[in-house]
């Protein structure tokens, strides 16, 4: 599988020059034109980036995600939801990096073939951070009021963590 991936992805790029080249598509000065046109996506973005990394930090730091934590188990537990998984379910919506740490401390406490870590695994990989996503599709918009879609989000998130976990029991 690693030398056909190897092998793949060059051919890829390969075959997009050689496509380029037949239709006579000059590849310089595409690229430099669409690198111009991101650089003040970039710019408007960034704070958005930076105000989500920062309380993120803040969040697990301050003890407000232990907190919550013991406060939300019981409701984690009631649902069918491991409440070993609690800081993880936190911690996802607002940092990728952070939730990786969690994820690895709950494989290395639980070992890789409990139903908790088979919890924690689907949970992790069916959910993204929407917090850093919202952040990131919003700068872009001139309507900023994307409350109800994180309320949405945030919604279906915990849904998903209660389904995948109910799955998990039969696997």
């Amino acid at each position: 599988m690693n030398v056909f991936m190897a092998i793949l992805i060059p051919l890829i790029f390969l075959l997009t020059f050689l496509y380029a080249a037949r239709k006579k598509v000059k590849l310089f000065d595409c690229f430099t034109q669409g690198v111009t046109g991101a650089i003040p996506l970039i710019v408007s973005i960034f704070p958005y980036i930076v105000a989500v990394s920062m309380l993120s930090a803040v969040f697990t730091a301050s003890g407000l995600e232990t907190w919550l934590t013991q406060c939300l188990s019981p409701v984690f537990n009631a649902c069918g939801v491991p409440t070993q998984i609690a800081p993880l379910l936190l911690v996802k919506p607002l940092s990728g990096s952070g939730s990786i740490a969690v994820l690895s401390d709950i494989l290395q406490t639980y070992g890789v073939d409990s139903y908790i870590a088979r919890c924690a695994c689907v949970a992790y990989g069916s959910s993204e951070t929407i917090f850093y996503i919202g952040a990131v599709y919003f700068a872009g918009l001139q309507r900023k009021k994307f409350t109800l879609t994180l309320w949405i989000c945030v919604g279906c998130y915990l849904f998903s963590v209660v389904v995948c976990c109910l799955l998990c029991r039969f696997m």
